[in-house]
């Protein structure tokens, strides 16, 4: 731990597993205290990361795409710590979604993905930005793709949202931005977590990806912590509405 987050406070969605948890952790290690939201049960998780890190970490039931599930976490978060310092806008729908062409995606499945990939980060802004504009401080980082660059076939819904992520960033890097609150994304390109490698569909382009690259090799849930804790920590304090491709040198912006 080398302490750059020391005694802020961080909210990751979808941080009970896969990519999340990685997320989670690498916060904690820096110093913040975390807390983890998500549909699926993270007390474990969150118990595991307060043991190997000592930061406090503790777990509640999300549903990003319910507003009244968001504002009763958010105001959780808030009787525990008193502010929130780092918002990662981490929950989203990918490993479990089958590739199909365009004609076969049902209404149900794109509203669904465009439910919790686009509406959870709004209702999540919605609720931590005033906190963050009331201390005058804060950092929203939220989770794209490569994909929104790059464009990939047979995943439209997914990628569309992802696309919607940068709008997002950039629109409200410019609406935070006089309160001292940076909001920027991550861009990865396919990183081998364990929901995508439980997932095979997802990994049939893997050889295609990769040799898409600068840096020809697989990507790790590690290879995209130092972007995201720059972008939490004071490092990046004049950095806003940027997005960090972390893919090897596949997109370059």
């Amino acid at each position: 731990m080398t302490g750059r987050l020391q005694g802020k406070i961080a909210i990751v969605t979808g941080g009970a597993k896969s990519l999340g948890m990685h997320f989670a952790t690498a916060l904690a290690r820096e110093g913040a205290r975390v807390a983890i939201g998500d549909i699926a049960d993270g007390k474990e998780t969150a118990h595991a990361i307060s043991e190997v890190t000592g930061s406090e970490c503790f777990y509640l039931p999300l549903d990003v795409a319910k507003e009244d599930s968001v504002e009763a976490f958010v105001a959780a978060v808030m009787e525990r710590w008193g502010r929130i310092d780092i918002l990662l806008n981490n929950a989203a729908l990918f490993a479990a979604l089958p590739q199909r062409s365009y004609r076969d995606i049902p209404v149900e499945e794109w509203d669904r993905v465009q439910a919790i990939n686009l509406r959870g980060p709004f209702l999540m802004v919605k609720h931590v930005g005033p906190v963050m504009e009331e201390q005058e401080y804060g950092r929203i980082i939220n989770i794209s793709s490569g994909t929104a660059y790059k464009g990939m076939p047979r995943l439209l819904s997914y990628v569309t949202s992802k696309a919607g992520i940068l709008g997002f960033t950039r629109t409200l890097a410019r609406e935070l931005g006089p309160k001292n609150i940076t909001v920027n994304s991550l861009a990865p390109g396919l990183i081998e977590s364990e929901s995508v490698r439980g997932a095979p569909e997802h990994l049939t382009f893997s050889d295609k990806v990769v040799a898409s690259r600068a840096m020809p090799r697989t990507g790790h849930p590690q290879d995209l912590l130092g972007g995201l804790i720059f972008l939490a920590s004071d490092d990046s304090a004049f950095v806003s509405g940027q997005t960090l491709a972390v893919d090897g040198g596949s997109v370059m912006l």
